[in-house]
């Protein structure tokens, strides 16, 4: 169920309140009725970052879309092969063999083809 912040009007206090989507969104305490919060569900940029540590440091802070941080993701994604010997994410390489341990086959992103028959090939590259 989604979290709704409200605030008392008298002493500031903000708290986290848990209501169902359909729920009339109001909120009383003693007798005093608390103002609802609104945030803005966005992801933001902030600055660039190399390393996957500071990515997820950042990450918290940003302004703009999720859309643009992931865009944002995929140029780092493309910076770190593009310094790696192998000419590969080392990032993205660790998770897609944690995935395979984890699951037992290759993460789907992962394979070189993804549809194959007598007739057709489709390849991801």
């Amino acid at each position: 169920m989604p979290i709704y912040l409200y605030k008392n009007p008298e002493t500031g206090e903000v708290k986290e309140i848990i209501q169902t989507m359909s729920e009339t969104h109001e909120y009383f305490e003693d007798g005093l009725e608390w103002k609802r919060i609104f945030l803005s569900p966005n992801a933001s940029i902030d600055t660039k970052v190399v390393t996957d540590q500071q990515f997820m440091e950042k990450t918290g802070n940003m302004k703009g879309t999720l859309g643009e941080m992931m865009d944002y993701s995929e140029d780092l994604s493309k910076e770190r092969a593009s310094k790696s010997e192998t000419g590969e994410d080392p990032v993205k390489r660790k998770f897609y063999n944690d995935y395979e341990k984890r699951v037992g086959k290759k993460h789907m992103a992962d394979k070189k083809t993804k549809f194959e028959t007598d007739r057709i090939k489709i390849d991801l590259d």
